[in-house]
């Protein structure tokens, strides 16, 4: 069997290659699709170019393999228009499994980052193609730049009020793809919610930090009105502050808070702590 890695050069795509290899999978009997060939020379799997956005070279890739991780792509507006390239590909191809990374309640959320997610999904169902959804949930890296912050001013600001994040560290996630990857058949037509095993608020989140930078660190708390403001004066283009601002109503409104405990049943193991995957 023949699995093809797509984004192999991006952070997840990396560490799921290294899983697959660590439980086992032959260096032979995986390939790391990257727009850049020479930034996936370490990998040490087969590499072939692949640019969601070339249709030729998404189908030259998919020559040989039997299942694909189509990890999202990072641009975001063009999103579901890359995906759609490699799903039409992999429904070409006859791909007997297509996994992938979409986002949480990715078709009913009202999260920000949901609409691009939910119209790749329907894509894939539409498609034909054997299909399991890894619906991941957030980042632990996505607040490592707070510990610095933290470090700096004695504070982490935000407008997220008393709602939990159930984060996990990309390491789980790409554990959690490889599992399915190898188990291949037996999840096929599944869809996993995947978050950590504890969901913690922003004041949690600054005792943590607390105790990384060995300094006392407090969440300040906004209004979105406010958080706004606090942002366009620090610098920050529009569409930055936007997001950053919704981002923090979703999570106020429970929208990343879940812990289904598929990802640790998934990775056989608890999910790594938050103040373990911040440190690491």
């Amino acid at each position: 069997m023949t699995i093809l890695v797509t984004a192999s050069t991006g952070q997840l795509g990396r560490l799921v290659i290294e899983s697959l290899l660590s439980r086992g999978v032959a260096a032979s009997d995986i390939v790391a699709g990257a727009r850049t060939v020479e930034k996936a020379a370490d990998l040490g799997v087969p590499v072939v170019h692949l640019d969601y956005t070339d249709v030729a070279s998404i189908e030259a890739a998919l020559v040989g393999v039997d299942s694909v991780l189509l990890i999202s792509s990072s641009e975001v507006g063009q999103r579901f228009a890359q995906h759609k390239n490699v799903i039409d590909a992999a429904a070409k191809a006859g791909i007997g499994h297509l996994v992938y990374t979409s986002v949480l309640k990715a078709t009913t959320s009202p999260l920000i980052l949901a609409p691009e997610h939910k119209a790749t999904e329907e894509a894939i169902g539409a498609s034909g193609v054997p299909t399991t959804l890894l619906r991941n949930g957030w980042y632990t890296e996505n607040y490592t730049g707070l510990v610095e912050q933290g470090r700096q001013t004695g504070e982490l600001v935000g407008s997220a009020g008393a709602g939990r994040v159930a984060s996990a560290s990309r390491k789980d996630y790409a554990d959690a793809a490889a599992a399915v990857l190898i188990g291949g058949a037996e999840h096929i037509g599944a869809t996993y919610e995947l978050s950590g095993d504890v969901a913690w608020d922003f004041n949690e989140l600054a005792s943590v930090v607390s105790e990384i930078v060995g300094t006392p660190v407090v969440y300040r708390n906004l209004t979105s009105a406010e958080h706004t403001a606090e942002l366009e004066a620090a610098g920050l283009d529009a569409g930055t502050v936007g997001f950053l601002v919704a981002l923090d109503a979703n999570i106020s409104d429970g929208l990343l808070g879940d812990t289904s405990g598929d990802l640790s049943r998934l990775i056989g193991r608890p999910t790594t702590p938050l103040a373990e995957g911040l440190v690491a």
